[in-house]
């Protein structure tokens, strides 16, 4: 079960963080799509073993008002006599520059939540455990957890840019090291697309992983197919049309 619990952890963070990367990695020739079209959007994917069967599944929101941008990701994964349920939620500002990041996960018995919230001006992110304990980590002065990252990458590529190295927070600070490999056709469902396929190194704490993610030639730089290698197989987490 802590194998199970483990496979989400990281197929999970592969998603939040894989966009992340050094700008001089990535080809001058990325299609610049004009627009912001992922406002108000809804995503819905399926988590799936290395056999094809289902493990579960994630969905990810975003909506804005006048003031912030609100992202959300829900993850829910079972086993008999095991269940895995994640919630994300991070508040930006129009600029994508974090404001909060709650996490709140339940794998099986096991339960906990944290806050992190962003004083730029102050140059640091406060993290707190609910129960728990607290810590200061230094940030930049436009910071970003690794949700508002992930939206924030969209819109760049979707704009024909590449965002530059920087911090982005999951709990602690990741790196990720990321080579874009050029144009690949994928089978989403039924249906094959053309997709730009990346390769990722995440560097946490404690770990390092590899993996890639292909993600649509569309104005929204949608995310398609992710495929992490694990010691049980390689493990993906596919759009569902």
């Amino acid at each position: 079960m802590t194998c199970f619990s483990r496979i989400c952890g990281q197929v999970l963070a592969c998603l939040l963080c894989c966009l992340a990367a050094p700008g001089a990695e990535q080809p001058t020739t990325v299609p610049a799509l004009t627009g912001f079209p992922f406002a108000n959007e809804t995503l819905h994917y399926t988590l799936s073993w290395p056999s094809g069967l289902s493990l579960g599944e994630a969905l990810m929101k975003a909506t804005r008002n006048s003031a912030e941008w609100s992202f959300d990701l829900y993850l829910k994964g079972a086993v008999p006599g095991f269940e895995v349920a994640d919630h994300y939620h991070a508040a930006a500002s129009p600029e994508l520059c974090a404001i909060a990041f709650d996490r709140q996960f339940r794998h099986g018995s096991r339960q906990s939540e944290e806050r992190i919230e962003f004083d730029p001006h102050a140059g640091v992110a406060r993290r707190e455990t609910v129960g728990g304990g607290k810590s200061d980590i230094a940030i930049a002065s436009c910071a970003r957890d690794a949700l508002t990252f992930l939206y924030y990458a969209r819109r760049e590529l979707g704009q024909g840019r590449v965002p530059p190295r920087e911090d982005v927070l999951f709990g602690a600070p990741y790196q990720v090291r990321l080579e874009y490999t050029g144009a690949q056709t994928v089978k989403i469902g039924d249906q094959k697309t053309e997709a730009d396929r990346v390769v990722s190194t995440l560097k946490g704490p404690a770990s390092q992983i590899s993996f890639e993610m292909f993600f649509a030639r569309d104005a929204a730089r949608t995310p398609l197919v992710i495929r992490v290698p694990l010691s049980l197989g390689t493990f993906s987490l596919e759009l569902a049309r």
